[in-house]
C-alpha cells in the first residue's frame, strides 16, 4: 500500500479512465465544447469559464507543449498544462477521436481529450507492467480459481508447472488437477479444496503451505510446492474467487529433509555401546524417510568384539544385525543376529569384493568402514521407479560413516568389556572350598554394559585354628583397571590374612599398601597424589569368625556394615566403627567383636546391591533385612530371593556382590584344651595329655609326631616366655596342635650349623607336619601345626550349626 491508500486500492480504474480523469470534448478547431467536473477539480476552471475557448489557452505560451495535438493517441503523452492560478502542471494526456455525425448545426464534437496527473499515471503504468510481468515472466505460478474453485486463469509459470495446454485444465477443479496431493504443513487442512474454502469463507490469507503431489503431466516422483492463498474481490467487495501463488521448492525441501535426517542421525545413532542396537538405530532413522527397506550386515568377528577378519582371498562371514521395512510393525521383539550369505554377482557380493559402494536401480550397498577397515555392509532399497540422486548418495555415505564410527566404538568397548569380564572372573573366586566354621553361598552380578565391569570382590579364607576370614570390597570405577586393582587387593588380603592378623591390623597394612601404590604412580607420571588413582577410595570389610569361641571380630574401611541375623531371627546391623576408605589415611581402623550363636546368619555385600538409581541405601537395607528375616531358608535360596527383590531388572549400574554365611560351632568332642605352668615339668605332662587324647580319638598313629611337636613347642615356650601355657588339640579336617604363651616373639626356622647345640627342633617339626605358623593375640602368641589324618580314619564329628 505504498503508492495508494486504501480507497484507491479498492478502485480498479486507471488514472486516464474517462469516468475519473479530467475530460474535455473538442471540436474540429480544438475549441473546448465540453468540460467534466474532474477537469474542473484538476485545472481550476469551471465549465462556464473554459467552454468556447481554444485548447491552446490551457497550454503555456511558447513551450514545446504548445504544438498542436495529434488527432488520436494509442497511448499517452506527457504535456504541461497551466492551472487557473498560474501553476504549471505535468499531465499525462490521451486523445480519442469521435465518429463524425452528418447533419445538424453548431459545433460538433470531434475528439475527446483525457488527462491525469503524470505521476499518478506513471505509477499506474508501473502497476500494469508488474501485473504483466507476473503473468508472463514471474517464476512464481499464479492461478485464479472462481468461487466454485474452478481454475479460470493461470500465468505462464503456472501453465509450465501443470505441463498441459490451457484448454485441458482451465475450468477444472483444484482437487481434480492434483487428486493425490496433500498439504503437509501442520495445523492446516490437508486438501486444496478445504484450504481454498477456508480462505473464501474467512478472507484471511494463508502463506507458505507445503503441498506434496505429482505434476498432472508427469505422474512420477513427488514434487513439493510452497503455496499461498488470498481472496479476490472487486471494488464493491464482491468475492470473485481465490488466487494461488505456488513455487516448486522440491530441491530445497529435499535438501532440508536430508539435513533433518543428518541431525536425527546424530541424535539417534550410537546412543549405546551395543552394536546390535546401533545397527537397528540407523535402520530406524532411514526407513521410511530415505528408503523403503534397510539392512545392516556385520562381519561375524566384529559383532563379537574381535578384530575385523584379514583379507585372505575369501569373503568374510556376515551376520544380519538389523532389518527394517516401511511396513515394519513392532508387534514382537526384533529378530536377533543371524548368519547371512550372498550369492556371487549380488550387489552385496560385489561390494565385499571391491570394497566400494555398488548401486543398481533402486538399491544401494554402502560398506561400513572405520579407519579403512571393513566392518560390514548397509543396504538401502527403494521401490521402483525411484532411485538415488547424487545428493542422496552423498547423504547415504555420510550416514554410513557416522554409523561405522559408532559401531567401531561399540566394538572396541565390547572387546575391552569382554577382556575385563574375563580378567574379573579369573581374579574372583572360582569355587569357595567348604569350611568347618561356616556354611556359605554367594552371588556376583557384574554391572550392565553401559557402566562396564567394576571392581567388587568377595572371599572366604580358611585360617589357622579352624577359623575363617570373610572379605568383601569395592574398587572405585569400572573397566580393566578396576578389575586389575581388585585382583591385586584380593591377593594382598589373602596374603595378609594368612599372617593371622587381626581385622583392624590387616586393614591398616592394606591402607599402607594402597597409599604407597598411589605415591609410586604419581612419581611415575610426575603428578601429585590425588583421588584419581583407582585404588584410592576402595572400601573393604574384613571379619574373622572362630567356631570354637563363636566370636566374630570385624573391621571396615568405609564399607557398609554386615547384616546379622541371630539363631532366633533377630536382625541387626552391628555398630561397627567406620574407618576411612583405603588410601585416604588420617584415622585408625577399629575392630568390633561380637558373639554369634551357632546358626547365625551373616550377610556381607557391596553398595551396588542395595543402592540404585531410584532407591537410596536405607531403603535397600530395609529390603535386604526383610528378605534375610526368613533366615532358615537354604543359603542359595536366600541369595536368589535377595537378588530378585533388590535387582529385579538384572544387573545395575554398579557391580553387586553378596556373601551369605551361616555360622557353626565345633563339637565339644573335637576340642581338647589344657593350661600348664611355665616350668620344665610341663613338657612331660603335655606329652602325656596329648597322647592320651589321641588314644581317645583313635589317632594313635599320630602319637609319635604329636609328642615331638608338643615337646618342642612347650619347651620353647617354657624357655623363652613367661606365664601360664595353653595346649589345645583340635580334631577337624586335620589334627591341629596349638601351644600358646604370653610372649610376643616367635621362633624362626633355620638351618643349624654342625657345631650348633640347638636350633634343630623346629626344623624337624616343620618336616613332620603339613603346615605350621604363628598367630598373635592381644595377650601373646600361639604356635600351631597341622597334621593329616591317617588314610583309614573316618573323620571328626560334624560341627554343630
Amino acid at each position: 500500500m505504498n503508492a495508494w491508500n486504501a480507497a484507491e486500492s479498492a478502485d480498479f480504474r486507471g488514472p486516464l479512465d474517462v469516468t475519473r480523469a479530467a475530460t474535455a470534448v473538442l471540436d474540429a478547431q480544438d475549441r473546448i465544447i465540453g468540460w467534466s467536473p474532474a477537469a474542473q477539480r484538476l485545472l481550476g476552471y469551471t465549465a462556464e469559464e473554459i467552454v468556447g475557448h481554444s485548447l491552446e489557452s490551457l497550454l503555456p505560451a511558447g513551450s514545446a507543449a504548445a504544438q498542436p495535438l495529434p488527432d488520436a493517441l494509442s497511448g499517452s503523452e506527457a504535456h504541461t498544462v497551466r492551472h487557473r492560478d498560474g501553476r504549471i502542471l505535468h499531465m499525462a494526456v490521451t486523445i480519442c477521436p469521435l465518429a463524425e455525425v452528418s447533419g445538424g448545426g453548431g459545433a460538433r464534437p470531434a475528439r475527446v481529450l483525457v488527462a491525469a496527473e503524470l505521476d499518478d499515471h506513471r505509477m499506474w503504468e508501473s502497476r500494469q507492467a508488474m501485473l504483466h510481468g507476473l503473468a508472463t515472466q514471474s517464476p512464481v505460478g499464479l492461478g485464479i480459481y472462481d468461487t466454485e474453485l474452478r481454475l479460470t486463469w493461470a500465468n505462464t509459470a503456472y501453465v509450465r508447472e501443470i505441463g498441459l495446454a490451457s484448454d485441458e485444465f482451465l475450468g477444472v477443479r483444484a482437487d481434480e488437477l492434483y487428486p493425490d496431493g496433500e498439504f503437509v504443513t501442520e495445523g492446516y487442512p490437508r486438501t486444496l479444496d478445504a484450504v481454498m474454502h477456508q480462505v473464501l469463507e474467512t478472507g484471511e490469507p494463508i502463506l507458505d503451505l507445503h503441498f506434496v503431489g505429482q505434476q498432472p503431466s508427469d505422474p512420477g516422483p513427488d514434487h513439493v510446492w510452497s503455496c499461498s492463498y488470498y481472496r479476490l474481490q472487486d471494488a464493491h467487495g464482491r468475492v470473485l474467487g481465490v488466487c494461488e501463488d505456488a513455487f516448486d521448492i522440491s530441491g530445497r525441501y529435499q535438501a532440508q529433509r536430508r539435513l533433518n535426517l543428518l541431525v536425527e542421525a546424530g541424535a539417534r545413532i550410537g546412543t549405546t555401546l551395543d552394536m546390535t542396537l546401533t545397527s537397528r538405530e540407523i535402520t530406524e532413522v532411514v526407513v521410511p524417510d530415505f528408503a523403503s527397506m534397510a539392512t545392516v550386515d556385520l562381519l561375524r568377528s566384529v559383532l563379537h568384539g574381535g578384530e575385523p577378519e584379514s583379507a585372505d582371498g575369501t569373503l568374510p562371514a556376515l551376520v544380519r544385525a538389523a532389518t527394517r521395512t516401511a511396513e515394519h510393525t513392532p508387534d514382537g521383539p526384533p529378530a536377533g543376529p543371524h548368519r547371512i550369505e550372498y550369492p556371487p554377482g549380488s550387489l552385496q557380493y560385489r561390494s565385499l569384493s571391491s570394497g566400494g559402494m555398488v548401486r543398481e536401480e533402486g538399491t544401494m550397498v554402502v560398506p561400513l568402514r572405520a579407519g579403512g577397515t571393513l566392518l560390514g555392509l548397509v543396504t538401502f532399497v527403494r521401490g521402483a521407479p525411484s532411485g538415488f540422486d547424487k545428493e542422496e548418495i552423498e547423504l547415504a555415505d555420510e550416514l554410513v560413516i557416522r554409523t561405522a564410527v559408532c559401531l567401531d566404538n561399540a566394538r572396541r568397548f565390547a572387546r575391552e568389556h569382554t577382556a575385563a569380564l574375563t580378567l574379573q572372573r579369573t581374579l574372583l573366586p572360582q569355587h569357595l572350598p567348604d569350611q568347618s566354621a561356616v556354611d556359605q553361598a554367594y552371588r556376583y552380578l557384574p554391572s550392565d554394559d553401559r557402566a562396564g565391569v567394576g571392581g567388587d570382590w568377595f572371599d572366604v579364607i580358611g585360617l589357622s585354628g579352624t577359623r575363617v576370614g570373610l572379605v568383601v570390597g569395592d574398587v572405585v570405577g569400572h573397566g580393566l583397571q578396576a578389575a586389575a586393582t581388585m585382583g591385586r587387593l584380593r591377593t594382598t588380603v589373602r596374603a595378609l590374612a594368612r599372617l593371622d592378623l587381626s581385622p583392624d591390623e590387616l586393614l591398616s597394612r592394606l591402607d599402607d599398601l594402597v597409599g604407597q601404590t598411589a605415591e609410586e604412580q604419581a612419581a611415575v607420571v610426575g603428578t601429585d597424589v590425588g583421588p584419581d588413582d583407582v585404588a584410592t577410595g576402595v572400601t573393604c570389610l574384613y571379619a574373622v569368625y572362630d567356631p570354637v569361641s563363636r566370636r566374630c571380630t570385624m573391621a571396615r574401611a568405609g564399607h557398609l556394615p554386615p547384616a546379622v541375623v541371630d539363631a532366633e531371627g533377630g536382625l541387626y546391623f552391628p555398630d561397627l566403627p567406620a574407618g576411612p576408605p583405603l588410601g585416604l589415611g588420617g584415622l585408625p581402623f577399629e575392630s568390633l567383636e561380637i558373639e554369634l550363636p551357632a546358626g547365625s546368619l551373616i550377610a556381607l555385600f557391596t553398595n551396588g546391591l542395595v543402592e540404585g538409581r531410584d532407591r537410596d541405601v536405607d531403603e535397600g537395607l530395609e529390603i535386604l533385612g526383610r528378605v534375610l528375616s526368613d533366615h532358615r531358608r537354604p543359603l542359595d535360596e536366600l541369595c536368589i530371593h535377595v537378588l530378585a527383590e533388590l535387582l529385579p531388572d538384572g544387573p545395575a549400574v554398579d557391580d553387586s556382590a553378596l556373601l551369605l554365611v551361616r555360622t557353626r560351632e565345633l563339637d565339644a568332642r573335637q576340642v581338647a584344651a589344657w593350661e600348664l605352668p611355665a616350668e620344665p615339668a610341663a613338657v612331660g605332662k603335655a606329652r602325656e595329655l596329648a597322647t592320651g587324647q589321641l588314644r581317645e580319638w583313635d589317632l594313635e598313629e599320630l602319637s609319635y609326631t604329636t609328642e615331638l611337636v608338643v615337646s618342642e613347642l612347650v619347651t620353647n615356650a617354657v624357655r623363652h616366655a613367661a606365664g601360664p601355657l595353653h595346649l589345645r588339640l583340635l580334631r577337624d579336617r586335620t589334627l591341629l596342635t596349638e601351644v600358646s604363651d604370653t610372649g610376643h616373639t616367635s621362633p624362626h626356622l633355620r638351618h643349624s650349623a654342625s657345631d650348633d647345640e640347638g636350633g634343630r627342633g623346629l626344623f624337624i617339626v616343620a618336616q613332620l607336619v603339613q603346615r605350621w605358623g604363628t598367630r598373635y593375640t592381644p595377650y601373646g602368641k600361639t604356635i600351631w601345626t597341622e597334621q593329616a589324618f591317617p588314610p583309614h580314619y573316618p573323620g571328626a564329628p560334624r560341627p554343630a550349626g
